[in-house]
């Protein structure tokens, strides 16, 4: 059993453009039921309670109409990606957003509270403690976002699915409802510079991919864990370079991003799981023929070589930040994370042929 309480399922490899059929272990016991059902109560309690460390800065929530696609985020110090983040998810259809600024000190909330479609939260409180900053998402889901699809992201992810230089958001939604899913999961998939990492350049508001054009296209390791019966995804460019000896503790690169919320429903880990569990079958995986789509994960601009400092003294990520020490020092000395065997990012029609997506018949 890992650290979250899930059991390893089964396993499956992809090298290159194979991978083998993932099972599905769908049958749960009335023990894990009970525990499950438990769980997300006191998760759901916990964010009741950690409403207390919220602080409105701004309230624009009364601009919600009932169909609005919405967006939460928590943050600190993102005031170089914002700007494109914020646009690039506007123009793909999402009609507000709900944000967390987690004492941020570049200027991000005075850049925040200018925004129209941005409802704006401040917290000096623990972002490890608080789950990451699920708990303050969670409140802001249960209070605000019942019976929208919600959008949960990080600062540096860009999600795209197929056809959404075309089709918005609310039609994706709208045509997943017909099919009857409510959840859609992603990949995250990590994108690269060629060239140490503090030596390309980047401007606030530019597009990150053109920084960032590289990534892995293999190979990936998937399990579905029960009782949760959710992917475990491991594999990609930052193993390879900062994990190659302890794989088991490479980032989790499977997410379930997008969800027809309901104010009973809670995240369990960051947004890799989800209570309750059926929402996480609706993710099949890499070459899984259910529609997903990808997270383009644009970490590696160059202010990561002098934010990993920082965050290594701030110890606020990971379930154990000192057993990444070494993760954010290798960082710090600026490496090259690209091979002979990188690709180049050219659009969501190469993610689907290279089995990292799928339109799903959408």
């Amino acid at each position: 059993m890992r650290g979250d309480g899930t059991r390893p399922g089964i396993t499956t490899t992809r090298t290159g453009m194979t991978q083998t059929t993932i099972a599905e272990l769908d049958n749960l016991g009335w023990a894990d039921a009970y525990r499950l059902r438990w769980k997300r109560r006191r998760l759901l309690w916990r964010s009741f309670r950690s409403r207390h460390q919220l602080s409105l800065v701004t309230d624009r929530t009364d601009q919600i109409k009932p169909d609005d696609v919405l967006a939460v985020m928590t943050q600190r110090n993102e005031i170089t990606r914002l700007p494109y983040v914020l646009d690039y998810h506007r123009q793909l259809g999402v009609q507000h957003f709900l944000i967390v600024d987690n004492d941020s000190d570049d200027g991000t909330r005075a850049f925040l509270t200018e925004q129209p479609d941005v409802s704006l939260w401040h917290t000096k409180h623990s972002y490890h403690a608080a789950r990451f900053g699920l708990d303050w998402m969670t409140w802001l889901q249960i209070k605000y976002m019942d019976g929208h699809w919600c959008l949960m992201l990080d600062a540096d992810e860009l999600l795209v699915y197929a056809h959404h230089e075309s089709r918005a958001l609310q039609d994706l939604t709208a045509w997943l409802e017909q099919q009857g899913r409510h959840s859609f999961g992603a990949h995250l998939l990590d994108l690269y510079p060629k060239g140490p990492l503090n030596g390309c350049s980047y401007t606030a508001g530019e597009d990150p991919v053109s920084a960032l054009p590289w990534f892995d296209a293999a190979p990936y390791r998937v399990q579905r864990q029960q009782p949760l019966n959710n992917l475990w995804v491991q594999g990609g460019a930052r193993e390879r370079m900062f994990f190659a000896q302890t794989p088991n503790r490479s980032p989790t690169l499977n997410k379930i991003p997008l969800i027809k919320w309901n104010r009973r429903y809670a995240y369990v880990n960051s947004c890799h799981s989800v209570l309750p569990r059926h929402l996480n079958s609706t993710y099949e995986g890499l070459c899984g023929a259910s529609p997903s789509g990808v997270l383009l994960h644009t970490k590696f601009l160059p202010e990561i070589v002098s934010k990993s400092a920082i965050e290594k003294q701030r110890a606020q990520h990971f379930h154990t930040p000192s057993d990444f020490d070494d993760y954010y020092d290798q960082i710090t000395e600026s490496p090259d994370l690209w091979t002979t065997n990188s690709t180049r990012y050219t659009g969501w029609q190469q993610l689907e042929s290279l089995g990292l997506m799928c339109s799903g018949g959408w």
